[in-house]
């Protein structure tokens, strides 16, 4: 175990919170990058024994002072603040960053498929910032996971009322991610990094079809859910309708039973399990 911090960014967002806490849980020790320490997320951190720093992503001076001394960086980006060009413009302020201040290790979180040339936009502009980091002098790992079960609470009130909406047809297996599993194999990663550098892993939980969804979601409620096929034309915004196509056709390719198997340690969560933990109180 080291005794530099790791720096996990974006650390109050949905990957951020479950790395740090992954970290948290294997006694390391965590810097947070966060927009606004005032926060109430932020200031539950900083009371949990994490050094909680004020930066931006897009901001290189402050992730270089955030960076400074730490034994591994884990990064992530986002388009959907203000789009795919800024969120490459991101990862180069990252990735500048951290070869300014000789970061030994950076953990990228990228997304399933983004090596596919997909024609998804926030799978291609991740694919980009791969690219520059596979370029670089900094030494990387990067994880794509798939689609987060977590996607499901999108759609909450239909699914109390007893409609899971999924753009795919009944029997289409959908990969899928509980984020505590990649909060779980990010901390491995960043822990153990002799092991992964220069590696790309794609992640995934569990594949259920949008029925056997459905039905695990209904079991965890105590009443009937549905599977309701959305048409792919229904879905007016350009990137959905990308990830969606995608996602009917070739879509993603993780070889669950190799990874499980590879990593034992991750204690990989069904889907039902999942449901049954986040629905079971549902009102």
């Amino acid at each position: 175990m080291t005794d530099e911090p790791i720096l996990v960014l974006a650390a109050t967002g949905g990957q951020g919170r479950v790395v740090s806490a992954a970290l948290l849980g294997r006694g390391a020790r965590v810097r947070a990058l966060v927009r606004d320490p005032g926060r109430s997320a932020a200031r539950e951190l900083a009371d949990q024994g994490v050094e909680v720093v004020a930066g931006s992503l897009s901001d290189r001076e402050s992730l270089a002072a955030a960076m400074n001394g730490v034994a591994g960086v884990f990064a992530f980006t986002t388009p959907f603040e203000a789009g795919v060009d800024a969120e490459v413009v991101q990862g180069r302020e990252i990735l500048s960053a951290a070869t300014k201040e000789g970061v030994p290790h950076l953990v990228f979180s990228s997304v399933a498929g983004a090596d596919q040339e997909s024609g998804v936009p926030h799978f291609d502009s991740k694919a980009r910032i791969e690219a520059e980091l596979a370029d670089g002098d900094v030494p990387y790992t990067i994880l794509g996971p798939t689609y987060f079960f977590d996607n499901a609470l999108g759609g909450a009130q239909r699914i109390l009322g007893g409609v899971l909406d999924l753009p795919l047809p009944p029997d289409r297996p959908l990969q899928q991610l509980a984020r505590n599993d990649l909060g779980a194999f990010a901390a491995e990663v960043l822990l153990n990094p002799a092991s992964y550098v220069g590696q790309r892993i794609e992640l995934a939980s569990d594949a259920p079809t949008p029925t056997e969804m459905a039905a695990a979601l209904g079991a965890a409620l105590g009443r009937e859910v549905r599977h309701e096929q959305v048409p792919l034309t229904a879905i007016g915004n350009p990137d959905m309708h990308a990830m969606w196509t995608f996602l009917n056709g070739p879509g993603y390719r993780v070889d669950i039973p190799a990874l499980h198997a590879a990593h034992p340690e991750v204690r990989w969560t069904p889907f039902a399990d999942w449901a049954h933990r986040t629905w079971a109180t549902a009102d």
